[in-house]
């Protein structure tokens, strides 16, 4: 089979969560267990260090990677879900595998992927470890697909595991408090591993000091110790209480809600470096080059500066909260957003957050789990909401896009598929 085979089998032979929903999570470890044993284990072959939270793992994820790329380590990066190509989950000093060796990896296991049966994740992961393994990464960092306890990435034995924060999503398959979904996301710390604990919560943190006491694992807290102040694009690194470490920091992810994943990125390699200590200090260098080290998309990424025109991926309650206030911030004569959503968000809770004097363009994504449109107006036109709708993301772009003035702002977002859309349209 070519590479379009092989693409066409992993996105229909194996469930998908990003495109049924909770019909493909598998819940256990057995499955990818038995196909990664079936494949050699490469998860036990190279050192890792893990991420999970509910919003600002990726960002984390991509952060730590050009941090350990920027220090001459040849890194690994499997993130989830990709925006426009498959192959943005898998990639290795911010180059993505390659279609010949997606093709090599089913010319060697398909026998086994077709015995075993494993869902579009599992099988992603399994890809993923195979290719770190077989072109020697020194580490790679790894995202947690869905939840932690229970991932198919929580095989792993990292050096250093992350949990950026907690909000309530997926509660039909992680629980319905913070309490119960903070359980499963600290499934990922392991016996005696340090964790950094990216936000304080007081119903989440309690549940994670019990996690990491139970196993021995050293526990830290992100939000102990450093500042960030001024504007991201040129920052200030401190410590608390004033001790200054970087200053003129220009880094390349402006939403507001990277100050927590700024912070959340600098107490883990103060982490990290304990165990692998140099001599260099390339902490700037690998938050001012971390687009260009890794590839990152979709996290308020200037499209275009006239008008000025942004997308984002957050796209639940506690993504959507932040960015949507630093929408209302900035000044332009009209706030036009394009939005999507899918059918697993807690919408009727997102609509308060959204700006009351924006003109919403509402779409449907392409995917299985995309709200049409014209259900969303309803809950928009209730809530007194100025919106018009369209089939698709690009006919939505399109439409605001013609009505822009200059100085206007266009914003894209609500989920990560209505972004991939965009992006792959552009």
């Amino acid at each position: 089979m070519n590479y379009k085979d092989i693409l066409d089998q992993i996105f229909t032979a194996y469930p998908m969560y990003h495109k049924v929903g909770s019909a493909a999570y598998k819940e256990g470890l057995e499955n990818i267990e038995a196909l990664l044993a079936a494949i050699g284990n490469p998860e036990h072959k190279f050192k890792a260090v893990h991420i999970a939270g509910t919003n600002g793992k990726g960002s984390v994820a991509h952060l730590m990677a050009s941090y350990c790329m920027e220090r001459g380590l040849r890194t690994g990066l499997y993130t989830s879900p990709h925006l426009v190509d498959f192959r943005e989950r898998i990639r290795i000093n911010g180059q993505m595998i390659t279609e010949a060796e997606v093709v090599d990896f089913f010319n060697r296991f398909s026998h086994i992927t077709d015995h075993i049966k494993p869902s579009f994740f599992e099988v992603t992961t399994a890809i993923a470890f195979d290719h770190f393994v077989r072109q020697g990464v020194d580490i790679a960092i790894i995202e947690v697909g869905l939840g932690g306890r229970l991932d198919a990435t929580n095989v792993l034995c990292p050096l250093l595991s992350i949990i950026t924060n907690i909000s309530l999503e997926h509660t039909q398959l992680l629980g319905d408090t913070i309490a119960k979904i903070a359980y499963e996301k600290g499934g990922i710390i392991k016996a005696k591993t340090p964790v950094v604990i990216g936000e304080f919560h007081p119903e989440s943190y309690p549940v994670f000091k019990d996690i990491a006491d139970r196993m021995d694992a050293p526990l830290f807290r992100a939000d102990e110790g450093i500042e960030i102040t001024g504007a991201m694009s040129d920052c200030t690194i401190k410590e608390t209480g004033g001790n200054i470490l970087y200053e003129h920091v220009h880094c390349p992810l402006e939403g507001e809600y990277q100050r927590l994943n700024l912070r959340t990125f600098l107490t883990a390699i103060g982490v990290l470096e304990e165990m692998l200590p140099f001599d260099k200090d390339v902490t700037r260098e690998a938050i001012e080059h971390v687009v260009r080290n890794t590839g990152l998309m979709g996290r308020w990424q200037v499209l275009r500066q006239a008008p000025l025109t942004i997308c984002d991926v957050g796209h639940n309650v506690g993504g959507l909260s932040t960015t949507m206030k630093q929408l209302e911030e900035k000044p332009c004569r009209t706030l036009r957003i394009v939005m999507g959503m899918v059918n697993d968000k807690d919408i009727e809770h997102i609509v308060p957050l959204l700006p009351r004097k924006a003109l919403y363009y509402l779409c449907k994504a392409d995917t299985e789990r995309a709200v049409q449109p014209e259900d969303l107006a309803e809950l928009w036109r209730a809530a007194g909401l100025d919106c018009r709708i369209f089939p698709t993301v690009k006919e939505a772009f399109l439409s605001a896009d013609q009505d822009a003035a200059s100085d206007d702002i266009i914003f894209i977002g609500g989920s990560c598929f209505v972004v991939g859309n965009l992006l792959e349209s552009l």
